[in-house]
């Protein structure tokens, strides 16, 4: 693993809320190394260790730089998330910021987040397509949410309507807000098929349940494997 440079800022949203940036990025990487853009889950932040693991691991090993962020009602300091359009603007702007200002020109930019982060990701990339959204590289959902708890008889798949890029879901075997055995045939039949990774008995958060023999954690390693090759595929490293 090579030395990572960590850097965190302010950036101003289309709203006028200010949020925090975190980067991670290699120390000696090449002038074309991919960035990812990370978004958190509803009830965390950017420094949800999955998160945090994912970044350290990326940069580290010179697959991807990493940028993570703060939704404005963490900045808030509540707990109850923003309204979609802010969570879109929010994103966008970070994606904006990261293409303008952190990616050398032509380096691969993908998108992605654990549950509410994902599912912002996955609407920006579908409305690309309609004529807005994020032109990115490749998309990573860790954990998305497809149904409410017990109600796997409606499922929310709207902002996956126009995935054509690279894909990759993760979902807990055990994950009460998403049927593995249910999202993979919706995965299948994106615009460009996609690839789910099931982490057996980890539950939305990818976490596995605590025994003598594990911890909770001990899940990541398995996830920044599977990412770190995703990347490199995707971008042909």
């Amino acid at each position: 693993m090579s030395e990572v440079v960590s850097r965190t800022f302010k950036l101003e949203t289309p709203r006028g809320a200010a949020v925090t940036v975190k980067t991670d990025i290699p120390s000696a990487g090449a002038g074309d190394t991919p960035f990812l853009i990370l978004a958190h889950g509803a009830n965390n932040d950017l420094d949800f260790p999955l998160l945090a693991h994912l970044a350290l691991h990326l940069a580290g090993s010179k697959t991807a730089s990493v940028v993570r962020f703060n939704f404005p009602y963490v900045e808030r300091g509540v707990t109850s998330p923003d309204p979609r359009p802010v969570l879109e603007e929010t994103f966008a702007k970070v994606y904006q910021h990261v293409t303008d200002e952190l990616a050398s020109p032509g380096a691969p930019v993908l998108v992605g987040g654990k549950s509410l982060g994902g599912r912002t990701a996955a609407e920006l990339v579908s409305r690309r397509v309609e004529g807005a959204g994020v032109a990115a590289a490749g998309l990573i959902l860790l954990g998305y949410p497809l149904h409410a708890m017990g109600r796997e008889d409606h499922l929310w798949v709207e902002p996956l309507r126009h995935v054509d890029i690279p894909s990759l879901f993760f979902a807990g075997a055990r994950d009460p807000l998403c049927n593995p055995d249910l999202l993979r045939p919706i995965v299948a039949r994106l615009d460009l098929p996609g690839t789910v990774h099931v982490i057996e008995g980890g539950d939305h958060s990818l976490h596995l349940r605590k025994t003598s023999r594990r911890r909770p954690e001990d899940s990541y390693p398995e996830v920044a494997d599977r990412v770190t090759g995703f990347i490199r595929e995707t971008t042909r490293q």
